[in-house]
């Protein structure tokens, strides 16, 4: 039987080539964003339409699932960060600053939902990773990375978050008796693989208009691709596992592996920048960027593998 061909890959692999061959920027990149931005907005309003006010409610309770994540987050991951910056050169930096940022909200709902897991928890947790890690990342940072210069935090961070996530997922709970059936069906599907190719988009082309890629050479680029597919793999499997072991359900396991094993870039740029300071970012920055298109691709072939799976 011919291999069905999985969409999302196809679209993510698309908006990279787009954005190399033809980057956004400029004003066209300020209302891209915007459009990104409400297409992400729609996206959890739906999510929010979808799901019953028990399960949502069941899913702010399920504080074991919040502090499993959080622990793979910034507890894991640093670790890793920082067992393997004395090896990785040039990259060290850059490599350690990726191990310390939040988790994706976006995607990390969009691709538990798809693979039929917890959805209501994937958001409370993946929600909790950004708003804790404007203070935990910075505070990281200090500790393993003697960052000078002080380190701001903008409160505004948690205002954006409110807006753009939080506040469309409580107006879907409300509106859910008229539009719950829209939701439900194609909808929400169609939705949540658009706003990642948005996002893969916008990042890339950011890149290219940064001149990021241009910094580096092919080896460096390619060494980073692997270690990036290592260690995606890598996470994928400890999350599983760690999760299975602390007898999770199906629906908490996927929540766990796809929350568990992101990187925010949307979140990691802007920390960065406030931190370090907006010039000289291109090392710094290369390994997350590259790591954020691989998780994408990884975690799209897993979902639609666990999508295939029966409950």
């Amino acid at each position: 039987m011919k291999p069905k061909v999985d969409i999302l890959i196809v679209l993510i692999v698309l908006a990279v080539v787009v954005a190399i061959i033809a980057p956004v920027s400029g004003a066209a990149a300020h209302a891209f964003s915007i459009a990104t931005s409400i297409a992400i907005a729609l996206l959890f309003f739906l999510y929010g339409a979808r799901l019953s006010p028990a399960e949502a409610l069941a899913g702010f309770k399920h504080w074991r699932l919040h502090l499993t994540i959080l622990v793979f987050t910034f507890v894991f991951y640093p670790l890793i960060g920082l067992g393997l910056r004395p090896f990785a050169g040039s990259m060290g930096d850059g490599i350690l600053y990726l191990t310390l940022v939040p988790s994706t909200v976006q995607s990390s709902v969009a691709f538990t939902s798809i693979a039929r897991g917890n959805v209501a928890g994937s958001i409370v947790s993946a929600s909790a990773s950004n708003l804790l890690g404007v203070i935990i990342t910075p505070l990281l940072v200090m500790l393993t990375m003697q960052a000078g210069g002080g380190v701001k935090v903008d409160g505004q961070v948690f205002m954006d978050i409110a807006v753009q996530l939080l506040l469309p997922f409580v107006l879907g709970q409300l509106a859910r008796k008229w539009v719950k059936g829209v939701a439900a069906h194609k909808a929400t599907k169609i939705v949540d693989r658009g706003s990642i190719t948005m996002v893969v988009y916008s990042a890339f082309s950011a890149g290219m208009v940064a001149g990021v890629w241009q910094s580096v050479s092919l080896t460096q680029i390619l060494a980073l691709c692997g270690f990036s597919v290592v260690l995606v793999i890598a996470m994928l499997v400890l999350t599983r596992w760690i999760a299975g072991l602390l007898g999770f359900n199906r629906a908490d396991r996927i929540a766990i592996e796809f929350c568990g094993s992101k990187k925010s870039l949307a979140t990691g740029l802007p920390m960065a920048a406030v931190i370090f300071g907006s010039g000289g970012l291109g090392l710094l920055i290369l390994p997350l960027m590259i790591y954020h298109q691989i998780q994408l691709m990884i975690c799209s072939l897993l979902a639609s593998h666990y999508a295939k799976q029966p409950h």
